[in-house]
């Protein structure tokens, strides 16, 4: 069983200099509300999907927190069965945090955020508002907006006429997209708020590259200042770099690695690193683009895209003091998002000299494709319990049917009838739901990954009668078969979901960058240390 770890004991290992997680289990929602400095969110119903990736070494000490402890006693119980040996709780969740005196923050990738806003008042990134970029457009102004963010956020909604170049590319890509430009053409970089636009424009502007602005506010600004936004944009094709691109992105490389002291594994140096992962948690990232990472990647080396590892610190370093080692194809990438991790402070960061072109030079082979996102123990759980078709469930439906995923995808569509019964809460609410463990119960998901582990949990409480949706809703709408919509029977607001981009009201979406950029009021000349 875990144990438990005070409050003052948590205070003390974040200040220390050991690796160890600290892991909310809370929903997404409740973090952003409040959550200690320096946690990572892993919702509950999210365990056995993040953490295998997150903390690959089992052996590492972890410390999972909620609000009272019910939820983070649940966790550590399947932390335990995931394998990790050294998993503890902290006693009376962060009420008790809170109520010993000590700070929380509300925010969600708060680190990230917080040194975006350094950058921009600390090395003076120029920005545009959207009221007056909008107006210089119409009085013909030459503009090409380049969009940071992630090309599924792109295809989503963008700026109108923008096209996208992820932040982790900018480097590589510029030279080529400039001296297409004429030299009256200014460059704007943008994303959906603040940190990706500003950290973007700082790239650009550390290059040299001539009139460079950040689009104040991003894709949210747009919206506030009156304007619509672009959806279904697929301008999301970066052509193969030129020699050009790729030697000014390199010389870049060795100017950043100089001036910020970032180290280089050569071959042999990295096999014997990775040769370490039994003994410590090592994260190995490949930076570059989803296509490259699937042709072939090192071994070893999970895909983080390089501007989502600067947006997402919190979420790719969940182990806090432990070696981060990058790799791209060359050098330029992967050393650009090591001189950003150097410049956030992570001591033991890496960049492999020559990436994959030197590994298959030395002799090494790739590994191609894409990680299956299935949760661990997914296939024991499926070869326990019964599957039932759509057509089945339709024909016959229990007395039962639940819901296991957030409340996102129970409004837009499930099973008529079906209550939403979360899988972060399932053991605590399920009694209220269904009283009778006799009860015939069917578990349906979004897509049909949850509902199996869900459905072993069911077995575990006592309930005997246990079916799951083959392929969830997604399979389910495939068929044909009616859907209800909404949160119907849902009494309390949920908490689980946290709206992002034009999802917010305009309310949000204001006190949300208002909120993001007093982050940087502290590094403003004047400010105390």
């Amino acid at each position: 069983m875990a144990a438990t770890i005070a409050p003052a004991s948590l205070k003390s290992l974040l200040e220390g200099k050991e690796p160890f997680a600290l892991i909310d289990v809370r929903e997404a929602g409740e973090y952003n509300a409040s959550h200690i400095p320096g946690a990572s969110l892993m919702a509950r119903r999210q365990l056995e999907y993040l953490v295998p990736p997150a903390v690959p070494f089992k052996g590492t000490p972890i410390v999972v927190c909620d609000d009272d402890g019910r939820r983070a006693r649940l966790a550590a119980t399947t932390l335990e069965r995931l394998g990790y040996r050294q998993v503890s709780m902290l006693d009376g969740g962060i009420n008790r945090w809170v109520t010993d005196g000590f700070e929380t923050e509300w925010g969600m990738n708060v680190p990230s955020k917080d040194f975006g806003e350094k950058v921009e008042v600390v090395h003076h990134v120029p920005e545009v508002e959207c009221k007056d970029l909008a107006a210089r457009i119409q009085q013909g102004e030459k503009f090409v907006i380049l969009d940071s963010r992630t090309p599924e956020e792109f295809r989503r909604f963008c700026i109108p006429g923008g096209r996208s170049v992820p932040g982790g590319e900018l480097a590589l890509r510029i030279t080529d997209i400039a001296k297409d430009l004429d030299r009256d053409t200014t460059i704007i970089v943008n994303c959906a708020g603040r940190t990706r636009s500003i950290i973007g424009a700082r790239v650009l502007q550390r290059m040299g590259i001539p009139k460079v602005y950040g689009l104040k506010n991003g894709t949210a600004g747009w919206v506030l200042a009156g304007h619509k936004l672009e959806t279904g944009a697929d301008r999301v094709q970066l052509p193969e770099p030129s020699a050009a691109g790729v030697a000014a992105a390199e010389a870049y490389a060795a100017k950043l690695a100089a001036e910020d002291g970032v180290r280089y594994l050569d071959i042999t140096a990295l096999k014997s690193v990775m040769a370490r992962r039994g003994q410590a948690t090592i994260y190995c990232i490949d930076v570059r683009t989803s296509e490259e990472y699937a042709a072939g990647h090192i071994p070893g080396f999970r895909w983080f895209p390089g501007g989502q590892a600067v947006q997402r610190s919190d979420d790719l370093a969940v182990v806090k003091n432990c070696q981060i080692v990058f790799a791209c194809d060359r050098k330029a990438r992967a050393t650009l998002i090591a001189s950003w991790y150097r410049q956030m402070g992570f001591r033991e960061v890496f960049a492999v000299d020559g990436g994959t072109t030197a590994w298959v030079a030395s002799g090494g082979s790739l590994e191609a494709g894409m990680p299956e996102e299935i949760p661990a123990g997914d296939q024991e759980a499926r070869a326990t319990v019964k599957v039932v078709s759509p057509r089945d469930l339709q024909a016959s439906p229990p007395p039962a049917v639940i819901f296991v995923d957030t409340s996102q995808d129970f409004a837009r569509g499930h099973v008529p009838g079906a209550r939403w019964v979360p899988r972060g809460w399932l053991e605590l609410w399920i009694g209220d739901v269904v009283p009778s463990k006799t009860s015939s119960i069917a578990v349906t998901c979004a897509d049909g990954r949850g509902s199996a582990l869900a459905a072993v949990t069911l077995g575990e409480l006592g309930y005997q009668r246990v079916s799951i949706l083959d392929g969830g809703m997604a399979a389910w709408q495939k068929a044909g078969l009616p859907v209800e919509k909404g949160l119907s029977g849902v009494m309390a607001p949920p908490t689980d979901v946290v709206p992002a981009g034009p999802d917010r009201n305009f309310a949000d979406m204001q006190n949300y960058l208002r909120w993001e950029e007093a982050l940087g009021h502290k590094y403003a000349p004047g400010q105390p240390a």
